[in-house]
């Protein structure tokens, strides 16, 4: 599937790090930011999901979602976001349908690509060359620039 700007988002259904059942259609009314990681523990990983920790209060006070998406299970979510705090939901795509859906799966694992969704679920920005260092702060500007948030 090739996704591109203006299309609908894919809705999924996934478990969280918390083991709760969350979709995409469930976060709609509110913008989302959906990035997709290769594998939770490896360096560039963890720096993207600390920068979205460090960075999360501006997210949540403009009340967008942050959901990250990697073929890691649901426990090991878990133990990735207790070790780092990580405060934002984190969903398991054992299947690598989700990736599949998105048009990021690589090799064994989800290519690192961010996806801005608005509060329709419109796909209104990719970043489909993503650096660890400095992507949240990226998002929030892009965020900014898009008018989604103030």
């Amino acid at each position: 599937m090739n996704i591109k700007v203006g299309d609908t988002a894919p809705d999924f259904e996934t478990v969280d790090s918390k083991g709760n059942k969350i979709s995409l259609s469930q976060l709609k009314g509110r913008p989302v930011v959906l990035y997709f990681y290769p594998k939770d523990f490896t360096s560039g990983c963890t720096t993207e999901a600390n920068e979205f920790k460090e960075h999360y209060e501006e997210f949540r006070k403009n009340n967008v979602e942050i959901v990250g998406i990697s073929v890691d299970s649901a426990e090991t979510h878990r133990k990735f976001a207790e070790k780092y705090g990580l405060p934002f939901i984190l969903g398991a795509d054992n299947s690598k349908e989700i990736a599949k859906k998105y048009g990021v799966l690589g090799l064994a694992t989800a290519k690192r690509v961010t996806f801005i969704i608005d509060k329709d679920g419109k796909i209104v920005y990719i970043f489909d060359k993503v650096k660890p260092k400095g992507h949240a702060q990226e998002v929030l500007e892009k965020l900014k620039e898009l008018r989604l948030i103030n």
